[in-house]
């Protein structure tokens, strides 16, 4: 059977309900923390108001729980249960710091190793602009690092969210130098695609994550196999990569025992949308990615941060409203 004709068996909450980051100045002031008193003051916050969440959010707790299971059958390392669970939010924590750090210009990019990357500083130096695909493994603020390297790379990450614009004030008040830029998306619309058609003729790169499905009544997905069961993906990122007639790239990041991994895979030096064969070249490429992303997931099973039931369509009635 394909996967496009599997369908989820019942609702779930919409990813977007799940506000990870409500409050940035309470960031802030754990950040001021972190720089006046060190790690483990940090953690001394953070770890109590993260078991209360734990405890408390009785989905979030399911949804981990049945990720890491499943992680489990492909990877015999990967801890279950409710060990396992308080491993993988403690992970969450420690990266709410790293970004905060990152944020803040105070991570050491020394001990970030970038991986796959040739071929993306050759389109820089060609002018060429392109599609980053990123996941939500790791930190995707490792951008940053390729920033700091790379004077010519400038990206726009695409969010869901309403909180773009603080995020945009509070980098732009620890690093001033940012080059990395949010925009809030809900819908594509053709003004938008249009600014981000020139974003990528002028050398610019539009980074969209591809494991987090649009906020709408009816989100247009493709169903691919993901740690051995169908998981709905979307399919916004290949149909822009079309629009924008430009390569497409792969983005994923992980925390190590000395500093962090950044890497880049090509994906396909351009995506072609017949009307013909749509449907199917869309599972294809939904397929592809979703093989890319379970293998890095097994790299780092504790570094993936989808606290939600990611192999289910989400119930409309869950959708935020768009005020």
């Amino acid at each position: 059977m394909k996967a496009t004709a599997v369908k989820s068996a019942k609702p779930s909450s919409h990813w977007a309900q799940i506000n990870e980051v409500s409050f940035v100045s309470g960031m802030r002031i754990l950040f001021f923390l972190y720089r006046c008193c060190g790690r483990w003051p940090f953690r001394l916050a953070l770890y109590p108001v993260l078991l209360w969440f734990v405890a408390s959010n009785r989905r979030a707790r399911n949804a981990s729980a049945q990720y890491l299971q499943l992680a489990r059958q492909r990877n015999p390392q990967v801890p279950t249960g409710l060990p396992g669970v308080l491993r993988h939010f403690a992970s969450f924590a420690e990266s709410i710091l790293d970004k905060m750090l990152l944020w803040g210009g105070q991570f050491k990019l020394d001990q970030v190793t970038v991986h796959g990357h040739p071929p993306l500083l050759e389109n820089i130096a060609q002018g060429r602009g392109g599609l980053l695909i990123c996941t939500h493994l790791g930190n995707l603020e490792l951008c940053r690092v390729m920033s700091g390297r790379c004077p010519g790379l400038k990206m726009t990450v695409l969010v869901h969210t309403k909180h773009a614009q603080a995020f945009n004030r509070m980098l732009a008040h620890l690093n001033p130098g940012s080059e990395l830029n949010l925009l809030q998306v809900t819908e594509m619309s053709p003004a938008t695609a249009i600014m981000l058609a020139e974003k990528v003729a002028q050398g610019e790169f539009v980074v969209i994550a591809g494991d987090r499905i649009p906020v709408s009544p009816h989100p247009r997905v493709a169903w691919a196999g993901f740690l051995g069961r169908p998981a709905p993906f979307p399919v916004g990122p290949f149909i822009l990569a079309s629009l924008l007639q430009c390569p497409a790239f792969l983005l994923f990041s992980r925390r190590t025992a000395n500093g962090a991994d950044l890497t880049f895979e090509p994906f396909r030096d351009s995506i072609v949308l017949p009307r013909k064969n749509r449907a199917r070249l869309l599972d294809e490429l939904a397929a592809d990615y979703a093989a890319r992303l379970e293998h890095h997931c097994l790299q780092a099973p504790l570094q993936w941060f989808n606290f939600y039931d990611f192999w289910a369509l989400p119930a409309t009635n869950d959708l935020p409203a768009n005020d």
